[in-house]
């Protein structure tokens, strides 16, 4: 069991919110001796953040206390506990307490409180809309594998979340284009004719041709993706990004994140080399070469040039591929945004952005309320309308 998951069960019971199907698994977990440091890591990071006046859990104050003693900074958050495991004298202590509050609660937990229990909103999942050159539209998470179109002779493939193209039977004649949209909510993967890979990201999309001729690849993309390009010294392959900025390359690694609602345009490179250029006003103010580890940053407003970062954090860049959130030095107003991309909600604000410092990881298929529990410990207080989503 991941450690995201026991945390959020941990403070789901200390919350008193376990629903019943949780409620089994909790028990489960108790029970299961190869996640017990795990699980007192979760508790005895999670009680540092609760009232000590406010408990009923008598059992539980030892641990609260030794929490409360600890030196944690003020309003820090930990997703992912890093410190030492406890002691196992500790662990039965939890055990024990965890069984007796266990039973207390399922005891105490009548259908009309679970009824009361705000609706949750599922994470988000593979899948994109896909437009065919006709302008008809294809959902391709609703689709059973294999063939599920044809675009000019070049067979369009369909295989566990995946679309390829296969360019074999393909005529030279009329070239025609496809475009892979991914909804808030959704992300998705294709091959391209040439072996290319691309991960796209939520809210985003990527126009390409359905089969590479000529004297170069050349792809436009909106929102976020990640390349892996199939080498080509003959046909370099050119990613137009927003109208604002272009990147050349022969065969490399790179993410590109180029949302409208982001400061800046950024291109990171993982592996290879890359030429990144800007445009403003429809002039090319200047043009850069990335290394490996670097990133370049064009302004969303396309009026600077181009700002490189040398040692580019790129467990932060790649973390959405990896299914990740990742929050160590990234603001709040961030965090939202990606939560709205991801769980397909609107944020707003009653008082302004809390200006709050997070860190750690959290793997990004826990529900929404899920993911308001470990927030919530950190002393933001939000409601949630439909989908949407108030700080309070």
């Amino acid at each position: 069991m991941e450690n995201t998951r026991i945390y959020y069960l941990a403070g789901q019971y200390l919350d008193k919110s376990l629903s019943d199907a949780e409620q089994v698994e909790f028990q489960q977990l108790l029970q299961a001796p190869d996640h017990q440091e795990a699980l007192q890591a979760a508790f005895d990071e999670l009680a540092g953040e609760l009232d000590m006046n406010a408990t009923q859990d008598e059992a539980l104050l030892p641990l609260l206390q030794r929490a409360l003693n600890s030196d944690k900074p003020a309003r820090r958050m930990h997703f992912l506990p890093r410190r030492s495991w406890a002691a196992a004298s500790i662990i039965l202590l939890v055990l024990a307490a965890g069984a007796y509050f266990w039973l207390a609660h399922k005891k105490n937990t009548s259908p009309a409180a679970m009824a009361a229990k705000p609706t949750d909103i599922a994470p988000g999942r593979e899948g994109a809309i896909l437009t065919l050159a006709d302008g008809s539209r294809v959902a391709l998470d609703s689709l059973h594998n294999g063939v599920i179109a044809k675009q000019n002779g070049t067979q369009l493939v369909l295989a566990n979340g995946q679309l390829a193209y296969d360019p074999a039977g393909a005529s030279n004649g009329e070239i025609v284009f496809n475009t892979m949209s991914t909804p808030k909510g959704r992300q998705f993967r294709v091959t391209l004719p040439d072996g290319t890979q691309v991960w796209l990201n939520a809210a985003s999309s990527i126009r390409y041709p359905t089969l590479f001729s000529g004297q170069e690849r050349k792809v436009a993309v909106t929102g976020e993706a990640y390349f892996e390009v199939a080498r080509n010294a003959d046909m370099p392959f050119r990613v137009s990004v927003n109208n604002k900025a272009e990147i050349e390359v022969l065969g490399t690694h790179f993410n590109v994140n180029a949302y409208e609602n982001e400061q800046t345009i950024a291109t990171t490179l993982l592996e290879g080399s890359v030429r990144v250029a800007g445009f403003a006003n429809g002039r090319q103010p200047g043009n850069i070469m990335l290394r490996p580890g670097q990133q370049a940053q064009i302004g969303n407003a396309a009026k600077t040039g181009i700002r490189v970062i040398e040692n580019a954090n790129t467990d932060k860049v790649m973390a959405w591929k990896n299914g990740i959130f990742y929050f160590d030095g990234v603001s709040f107003a961030e965090i939202m945004r990606q939560m709205e991309r991801w769980y397909d909600i609107e944020v707003v604000y009653e008082k302004g952005i809390p200006d709050i410092e997070f860190e750690g990881e959290m793997t990004k298929d826990v529900s929404l309320n899920g993911l308001l529990v470990m927030l919530g410990r950190a002393g933001i207080h939000f409601r949630l309308e439909g989908r949407k989503l108030i700080v309070q």
